[in-house]
């Protein structure tokens, strides 16, 4: 039973791994190839904001085309060749818009990989009994070896080996696509659409909080590493610091991963909200390394947390046939507008306070633990 559940299982967390793979060098490390191009902090936070929103409109579309066409395999996999492509053209761009256009077909391209690809993995857990977090965990563990290794070629050689690696990680996810199974999901003969899901008071609510605590991420993934290597640390001290994170989420995943299809997700993001309260102050404080160390283990509160909650969320509450867009909308608004938002604001508040702009993400993750105490997104009903 255990071969079998692994040989079920291993298509898909082969896939999130190598999406993974290449989220670990492009979240901590792509500030800084940015930075390498000329751009200030200010059109740093501009370019990341822009295409954070353009993803509220193209990943709920992207996804909902996989769910009426029921061919998500060859969806991933033309989203996966258009992403290479956008990356390559990265190599000769200079100058916020040219940068600006090709990280907008980049992003529009590969943002849509992960709810689809969380989407498949819920299919076949469900149709399984797989366990969902042992699966996401290996997707954790490539993030960790993209930005350990991203951070050593760093202090090796010029910023641009963060793309080279960024494309060779690309193509190990055309690998990881093309060998998924060959049945695909049964073609929705929903007559829904992705927006009306937004008439239902739960999820809307739902949506507020995951943006909320989603959000609170923006100073840290734009500006983590800048910010401390700036205050000293090198590159590959910076890696070790992201990969301590995951590590730590991937410790949640591991033993609390059938939270993702049962159990209260409410608990959850008050512990997600307490999480990133105590960590985002602590990081507008000081930038010293050991405390460093200690705020990277609360990362499996305020992302991982959140996470499971959001999953347990949508397969509880997603209508039969939308599953990836559901799971799209809420990538889109939490990860599109929330962290667009986020990411807006980050740019003027790290250029005038630089870790102090921490603080206004300690108040996000507050918002949303007020909010968890005066609303219950399990108590609305369905419209």
């Amino acid at each position: 039973m255990a071969m079998r559940s692994f040989k079920l299982a291993f298509p898909f967390a082969g896939l999130q791994g190598t999406v993974f793979l290449t989220l670990g060098i492009y979240l901590p490390f792509w500030p800084v190839w940015l930075e390498s191009r000329g751009l200030s902090p200010a059109e740093i936070g501009f370019l990341l904001a822009v295409a954070s929103w353009t993803r509220i409109a193209t990943t709920p579309v992207i996804a909902n085309l996989a769910d009426r066409s029921g061919r998500t395999k060859s969806l991933v996999i033309w989203l996966v060749i258009v992403t290479f492509a956008a990356f390559a053209l990265h190599l000769p761009a200079e100058g916020l818009w040219p940068l600006l256009i090709l990280h907008l077909i980049a992003t529009t391209t590969f943002y849509p990989q992960l709810p689809l690809a969380d989407a498949m993995t819920m299919s076949a857990v469900t149709r399984h009994n797989l366990n969902y977090g042992r699966i996401r965990l290996w997707g954790s563990a490539t993030f960790i070896l993209g930005s350990l290794t991203a951070g050593a070629l760093l202090d090796l050689f010029t910023a641009d080996s963060i793309l080279y690696f960024i494309l060779a990680t690309v193509g190990l996810n055309f690998l990881a696509a093309a060998f998924l199974p060959r049945a695909e999901p049964r073609k929705s003969d929903s007559t829904h659409r992705i927006w009306p899901l937004l008439r239902d008071r739960r999820i809307l609510l739902f949506l507020v909080l995951v943006g909320l605590l989603q959000g609170s991420h923006s100073v840290y993934y734009a500006f983590s590493a800048i910010h401390w290597q700036a205050a000293g640390l090198d590159g590959n001290a910076v890696g070790w610091l992201w990969a301590e994170g995951v590590i730590a989420e991937i410790v949640l995943f591991a033993f609390a991963g059938r939270w993702a299809g049962s159990g209260d997700p409410r608990i959850l993001l008050v512990l997600a909200a307490l999480g990133g309260i105590a960590r985002w102050t602590l990081y507008a404080t000081t930038a010293d390394l050991g405390v460093l160390v200690a705020g990277q283990v609360l990362h499996a509160l305020t992302f991982g947390a959140t996470h499971l909650a959001t999953m347990n969320f949508i397969n509880r509450h997603a209508p039969e046939g939308l599953h990836a867009s559901t799971q799209s909308l809420f990538a889109a608004l939490s990860w599109g507008l929330a962290m667009g938002l986020g990411l807006m604001a980050a740019g003027p508040l790290y250029a005038a306070f630089s870790g102090g702009a921490f603080l206004a993400m300690s108040l996000c993750s507050l918002s949303a633990l007020i909010l968890l105490f005066f609303v219950r997104p399990e108590a609305s009903s369905r419209t």
